[in-house]
């Protein structure tokens, strides 16, 4: 069946894998409050792709997969880029499944289309030199030592409270299903992807081949973004702006900042790295590589009159 693209822009919306809840009942509730706002984007007009993070529910997958296998030889160790798959598809499943059912009901013509992505990195990334991303259970030195030798992973001693493997955060390359995400978008879908930065994989001999990895999700949906020269990359958190000076007397909220800008509030340290900072960063990357479009952070239930201008942290080229 063909559908008609909507009349308004073409956006990328980043999730956030923490906005997903903590399990799948959670979930599953949650996303129906998600899909009401990213629903009356398209209701405007708007092209959509979304993308999503996956840090808790991925962690969930391996812990799942890491106590069974301990407690039952039936069980097999799950290896990490296939827990990254899993967590596409069901995080996936629950958002396309949320946002067809309100289109549906507010007889909006459109389907929507859940892919599970693969992101090329280079085997040469010096994140590979220095996993540092903690994932799965906790373990024993002694099953971490052995759980290294049958895998050849790498696990380290988190924070006191056991060892755990640590996978490297390497930059995203390309989006190895892009043609299918355009194709879908060109055809008038909604489509889901790029689920927690894309499956990570390295080219091999010719092949592409899974890495235990964590891509960023925001510079994935960047280069996602720039790649499909969308109108806006909507990076959507916790706050309705961003903040210099944030949680001080002399909070300042910003509505709107260049490149560079932005990047001598970097150099200030004005952005957490574990929170903001990645996400300014990823708007500056969308915006180096396409430079005619728009970066806008704000929340969800802000993001439709983000679009029309009305509020958010807006930043441009120039």
């Amino acid at each position: 069946m063909a559908y008609e693209k909507g009349s308004g822009k073409s956006v990328v919306i980043a999730l956030g894998g923490n906005a997903l809840g903590n399990n799948a009942e959670e979930q599953l509730e949650l996303v129906q409050n998600t899909a009401t706002h990213i629903v009356e984007m398209i209701a405007e007009g708007t092209n959509v792709i979304v993308s999503h993070g996956n840090g808790p529910q991925v962690g969930m997958i391996n812990n799942a997969f890491d106590i069974a296998a301990a407690n039952s030889d039936k069980v097999p160790v799950m290896p990490f880029p296939e827990c990254g798959a899993m967590s596409q598809g069901y995080i996936g499943y629950h958002l396309s499944q949320a946002i067809l059912n309100e289109l549906r009901r507010r007889g909006i013509r459109r389907s929507t289309a859940a892919v599970v992505t693969e992101t090329l990195v280079d085997a040469d990334d010096p994140a590979f030199q220095d996993p540092t991303k903690p994932v799965g259970a906790f373990l024993t030195e002694e099953e971490a030592k052995k759980r290294a030798e049958e895998t050849g992973c790498v696990f380290k001693e988190d924070a006191g409270r056991g060892w755990r493997m640590v996978v490297a955060s390497p930059k995203p390359v390309r989006l190895v299903e892009f043609d299918a995400v355009q194709d879908l978008m060109n055809a008038g879908y909604v489509v889901v992807a790029g689920g927690g930065g894309g499956v990570p994989v390295i080219e091999k001999d010719g092949a592409y081949v899974g890495v235990p990895a964590v891509i960023d999700k925001d510079r994935s949906s960047a280069k996602m973004a720039s790649d499909y020269k969308a109108d806006m990359l909507v990076i959507l958190t916790a706050v309705e702006k961003v903040a210099i000076n944030f949680g001080k007397p002399d909070q300042e909220n910003i509505s709107h900042m260049t490149i560079a800008e932005a990047q001598e509030y970097i150099k200030q340290g004005q952005f957490a790295p574990g929170s903001m900072l990645p996400k300014v960063e990823a708007c500056i990357e969308y915006l180096e590589a396409y430079p005619a479009g728009k970066a806008l952070i704000t929340s969800l239930e802000c993001a439709a009159a983000g679009l029309r201008g009305e509020t958010g942290t807006v930043i441009t080229a120039n």
